[in-house]
């Protein structure tokens, strides 16, 4: 039997990887480190561990956040991508091409999780052309993000600002 095989990268596509082999070590991290790192209210992440990970163009910039782990980010568009300790490489689930694939099956950091998190499932939800009412741009987007698949070398495309 072959091993799946799993892509993504970064929003700007000046960063690829590729991850070989099974992936069963999703989780979510609440813990103070992760919230910053990510911008969010917890950290999403696959743990790379028993795999074969490759950066297939670029290769992230590390942080140094604690004595013992690094977290790599694209340092053309920040886009967060792994948590690197002495364990492993664990990958921002969100930076895979189809982050659907990997749900998460434990929490760690619950120490630092907002009391809230446990119900943003409750909050009501719109598709973005409802917003259109109150901003019609949105009906305008149109996205210079990275596709969620590999491309030729001619990324990341030129900034259209």
């Amino acid at each position: 039997m072959t091993d799946p095989i799993y892509t993504g990268g970064c929003q700007c596509g000046a960063v690829r990887f590729r991850v070989e082999g099974v992936l069963k070590d999703s989780s979510i991290c609440h813990c103070r480190m992760c919230q910053k790192a990510f911008g969010a209210y917890y950290a999403p992440l696959v743990s790379t561990r028993g795999a074969q990970l490759e950066w297939t163009r670029g290769a992230p910039k590390r942080f140094r956040s604690s004595n013992f782990a690094w977290r790599g980010f694209c340092d053309n568009c920040g886009t967060p991508l792994t948590y690197e300790a002495p364990d492993g490489v664990a990958v921002a689930a969100g930076a895979f091409d189809d982050p659907s694939l990997l749900p998460p099956t434990v929490q760690f950091g619950t120490e630092g999780k907002i009391d809230f998190v446990d119900h943003l499932h409750e909050l009501p939800g719109h598709r973005t052309e409802e917003d259109a009412a109150e901003a019609p741009f949105v009906l305008e987007i149109v996205s210079y993000q990275h596709p969620d698949h590999d491309t030729d070398g001619s990324w990341p495309k030129e900034d259209k600002a």
